[in-house]
């Protein structure tokens, strides 16, 4: 029972003293900038099959100049005329199938300065290319 005891005394101890060291670093003299990319930008997935699937793929999306996937320059365009908010993509008039195969996107980044997340499950890729245009046409 004393090495317990003794033990969560130094752990308490060797916090307070953490804190007492971290409040007492300088200042920095320039603060990082608020995200890591210049221009408008998206992290992009797509993952196909059901929430426990390993079938994920990912790929950054740059829009200043375009490039990040093999249809880069068409999803800015894309994104450009729905500044940014890819719930404002003009559907496609498409007739899909109507087989069940689950495609989850996601996408979270930049655009024009503001924050932008998204994320959607589809019922198979076919009503997701409809919805989302070039955007997550990670294949190309």
């Amino acid at each position: 029972m004393t090495i317990s005891t003794t033990a969560k005394a130094v752990r308490g101890g060797l916090l307070t003293a953490a804190l007492l060291l971290a409040g007492a670093a300088p200042a920095q003299a320039t603060a990082a900038p608020p995200y890591p990319f210049a221009g408008d930008y998206l992290y992009l997935t797509v993952t196909k099959g059901d929430a426990r699937s390993s079938d994920t793929r990912g790929t950054l999306l740059l829009c200043d100049p375009p490039q990040g996937h093999t249809l880069a320059a068409r999803a800015c365009a894309e994104l450009a005329a729905a500044d940014g908010d890819i719930a404002a993509l003009p559907p496609k008039d498409v007739f899909c199938p109507m087989v069940y195969a689950p495609v989850s996107v996601h996408a979270r980044g930049m655009w024009d300065g503001r924050q932008v997340e998204y994320a959607q499950t589809f019922p198979n890729g076919c009503a997701m290319s409809a919805r989302t245009g070039s955007v997550f046409a990670l294949d190309g």
